[in-house]
């Protein structure tokens, strides 16, 4: 009885060492960083719950640790494979890209459990406020420069740039870094205006009509400011 307890605090500590090391491997001041990232984003959600202000964003700061921790191992694991020169050139992207299908998996899957962690913590709007302010607000900057460059879109359009965005918000939550999460949205923009020009759109025509209006608009301001002065 008392080597099985003896056992059992063992594996504890064990584990509890692991935990503790897995951690080591970052450095404390990205530690702070990741802390100062997902406070900045909980501010926004005006949660009015000091404690639930502090569970969320250990959540979200642990969200970006363990991406780190993950695409840092495969990026050093893929270092060393493009580094070893004994490896033919097939060779090395093989291994490579199992090395990275194999991350992805990893990634997919500590999306599905963060998303679940945010959902005991907040609602469906919250978690949409959590996701936008990880990836910078590309998703309503962009929905609303589509709508206005593109003024009579219609329902079935509108709905179509949504749903992509939403998607390409969905992978760029994961990005490692702010260069991957703009490639996500840049990804399906791509598809967007594949899809409009399908549609009937000169999409170089109205991109162009669009900052002529934008430039108007701004000449219109700075005149209404003057004369108010």
């Amino acid at each position: 009885m008392a080597l099985r307890k003896f056992n059992i605090s063992f594996l504890a500590l064990v584990f509890a060492f692991s935990a503790l090391n897995a951690q080591q491997h970052l450095d404390p001041e990205y530690i702070k960083v990741t802390n100062e990232r997902a406070a900045k984003i909980v501010a926004k959600l005006d949660l009015k719950d000091a404690k639930k202000e502090t569970s969320v964003s250990n959540i979200i700061a642990q969200q970006f640790r363990d991406l780190s921790e993950i695409q840092d191992g495969r990026d050093a694991e893929i270092k060393k494979i493009k580094d070893d020169s004994s490896l033919a050139k097939e060779k090395q992207n093989e291994k490579i890209d199992k090395l990275k299908s194999k991350a992805d998996e990893s990634i997919e899957k500590l999306h599905k459990s963060y998303l679940k962690k945010l959902g005991k913590e907040l609602s469906e709007d919250k978690i949409t406020e959590v996701k936008d302010g990880m990836t910078y607000g590309v998703l309503p900057i962009t929905v609303a420069g589509y709508n206005d460059m593109l003024p009579n879109l219609n329902a079935e359009q509108k709905d179509y740039i949504y749903k992509a965005l939403v998607e390409a918000r969905e992978h760029a939550m994961d990005g490692g870094s702010s260069k991957e999460k703009h490639g996500w949205f840049g990804k399906y923009k791509g598809r967007i205006n594949n899809y409009l020009s399908k549609q009937g759109y000169d999409l170089n025509k109205e991109s162009a009509d669009w900052h002529k209006r934008i430039e108007e608009r701004e000449k219109s301001k700075v005149k209404d400011s003057t004369s108010k002065e």
